[in-house]
């Protein structure tokens, strides 16, 4: 994608290299900082480091989950009611398969998530069953670097269906 008279592309894979103008840079070189946090964000959720996933927000945030419609306006709101709900659920969650493009003042993430549903999610108790869910988020920069909100899209019905508590749609 040309912005500015630059390409950006994705980053992906374990060393999640940045593309610009169709030279591959290693990680951490030609990086924008804002990447580089949205980056650190999901290996502090791996490491189930929430304090440190939410370092770089500002202390006024607009995180939305929009399959669960649910805004969260602080960075303690969304380590207290937010993260701690996938990680009840599933207590091997990881984020994996992370690409990420950088827009300037937001980076688009799309990756999967990847667990064992163990604990209860939301009304559902526990099934024991795998899943991989695609996401989409899109954490959104100040001029400072400081997160002042976020965007998360995922399909329930999926992730519901492999935990076998909602029947295949028709047609699958």
């Amino acid at each position: 994608m040309a912005k500015g008279g630059r390409t950006v592309r994705a980053t992906s894979g374990d060393n999640h290299g940045l593309i610009t103008n169709g030279t591959s840079q290693p990680r951490g070189i030609m990086e924008s900082r804002n990447a580089e946090a949205h980056r650190a964000g999901h290996e502090a959720f791996n490491q189930r480091d929430f304090v440190a996933m939410t370092k770089q927000y500002d202390e006024s945030i607009a995180w939305t989950d929009h399959s669960q419609g649910r805004t969260f306006k602080t960075p303690q709101e969304f380590r207290d009611e937010f993260l701690p709900g996938w990680i009840t659920a599933s207590s091997d969650i990881k984020i994996t398969a992370s690409r990420y493009f950088d827009a300037g003042q937001a980076v688009v993430s799309a990756f999967t998530v990847a667990g064992t549903h163990n604990g209860p999610f939301g009304p559902f108790p526990a099934t024991g069953k795998q899943f991989a869910l695609p996401l989409c988020e899109i954490w959104h920069f100040d001029s400072s670097g400081r997160v002042v909100g976020g965007d998360l899209y995922y399909d329930q019905v999926s992730l519901l269906t492999q935990l076998g508590l909602m029947p295949q749609p028709s047609g699958s």
